[in-house]
């Protein structure tokens, strides 16, 4: 399976190009990031802080280069343009990128008819997991006068908050349990917390790959559903995971649950 990495100049590209020099049947064929980093040019191997790999990073998909799948961990404005690419040249494609905005999500929509394309604000297979047990937890919950709260917590660097994954949950919480208020976080004299709202609270310390918790509060006792990640390649196993899950696939949008079977 030949690989190419969109940001794979950054913190999520490095471990990207670690765990994909260690992915079995897999070849990194191209390593892009934004044409303003500093280190395009460079060996993608050594500035991932392992020996070279023969592959420099560029700025730009190269034409002489045939890839199985591309995978987007970069910024939206990237994830845009690798897009209009991979369309192009009919490549399936991965996308983690997170802070889209409701047209770069339609963008994608529009994709998802010509190439297939696995798009998920996770591509950790624990949190996914995660999702799926807090989904069937407010199925269950959802007639039985539930409180719920999501806390997330991230790196000091991350961008957008709350983060993708915790907006994802409370998206499949609320569905279940047809919610449609959201708060995010709390300050001064609120009142009483109305039931009918799904918080969210976003904490950024240090160098945090990621945590989520949901919580399910009712009187008398509580349901928490929690993942940590302890670093980023989780999210890396399951982004290759999710690149040989497309192959052979027809063009349409998919998601981890589709990867994982959790449907």
């Amino acid at each position: 399976m030949k690989i190419a990495l969109n940001g794979a100049a950054g913190r999520m590209g490095q471990r990207l190009v670690i765990c994909g020099i260690a992915e079995p049947n897999c070849e990194i064929v191209a390593a892009i990031d934004a044409s303003s980093h500093p280190k395009i040019g460079t060996d993608a191997g050594q500035n991932a802080g392992t020996d070279a790999i023969g592959i420099s990073l560029t700025s730009e998909l190269p034409e002489n280069v045939t890839a199985d799948a591309v995978i987007d961990f970069s910024q939206p404005a990237g994830m845009e343009q690798m897009l209009k690419v991979c369309v192009e040249r009919k490549i399936p494609m991965v996308i983690a990128t997170t802070g889209l905005s409701a047209e770069q999500t339609a963008l994608i929509d529009d994709a998802a008819k010509v190439i297939p394309i696995v798009f998920a604000p996770n591509m950790s297979m624990g949190v996914n997991v995660c999702m799926k047990l807090a989904q069937i937890g407010a199925r269950a919950l959802a007639e039985h006068d539930a409180d719920v709260e999501i806390l997330e917590r991230h790196h000091r660097f991350k961008k957008d908050s709350p983060s993708g994954t915790a907006l994802k949950i409370g998206e499949l919480v609320a569905n279940e349990m047809n919610i449609s208020k959201f708060r995010h976080g709390r300050e001064g004299i609120v009142g009483e917390r109305p039931h009918d709202e799904i918080a969210y609270h976003a904490i950024r310390t240090g160098d945090n790959p990621g945590e989520h918790t949901v919580v399910f509060g009712m009187m008398g006792e509580t349901l928490e559903v929690t993942v940590r990640c302890s670093s980023r390649d989780g999210y890396a196993k399951g982004a290759y995971a999710a690149a040989r899950f497309l192959q052979g696939k027809e063009p349409g949008r998919y998601d981890m649950f589709d990867v994982l079977d959790l449907k």
